[in-house]
């Protein structure tokens, strides 16, 4: 899927809690903060934290980036997981 399917995606469940996989084979698990036009920006869920990633975004708060390229599935993940 392309990049444009991916950020429309992410902008239209920010807020939500999602499972993000990456083309590398990373799961990353997190509430997505906001989406610019190369990255999506999650804050990750529980307490296992930034799964190598963590660092301080300004204006989105503490999380991760991910590159939207870089996104190989997506999934919205169920309420009772938060």
């Amino acid at each position: 899927m392309s990049v444009q399917h991916y950020h429309q995606l992410c902008n239209r469940y920010k807020g939500r809690a999602v499972e993000i996989k990456t083309r590398d084979g990373r799961v990353h698990r997190g509430i997505i903060q906001n989406v610019d036009h190369n990255r999506v920006y999650l804050r990750p869920l529980g307490q296992g934290g930034g799964y190598g990633y963590g660092f301080y975004a300004p204006f989105y708060g503490f999380g991760f980036g991910l590159a939207l390229g870089a996104i190989a599935s997506f999934a919205l993940l169920p309420f009772f997981l938060w």
